[in-house]
């Protein structure tokens, strides 16, 4: 699980620093990690201030408009 966690992150990034377009494969590892971020501020009010950066929640909402589009 920790590998399939890299290989998203990894995706993601190759995306914010324009290696990778912003296409479904990144669109939907922006998706899981938006889940999980939520699962762990559920689960301990230590992450409650965590935030993704500006660029990566532009990228977000790209991914929201594409899953209820």
């Amino acid at each position: 699980m920790a590998e399939l966690f890299m290989d998203e992150v990894s995706r993601v990034r190759g995306c914010l620093d324009g290696i990778y377009p912003a296409d479904e494969q990144t669109l939907s590892a922006v998706g899981v990690l938006a889940d999980r971020l939520d699962c762990l501020k559920k689960q301990n009010p230590m992450f409650a201030g965590i935030s993704f950066s500006p660029d990566l929640q532009r990228l977000s909402g790209r991914a929201m408009f594409t899953v209820a589009g």
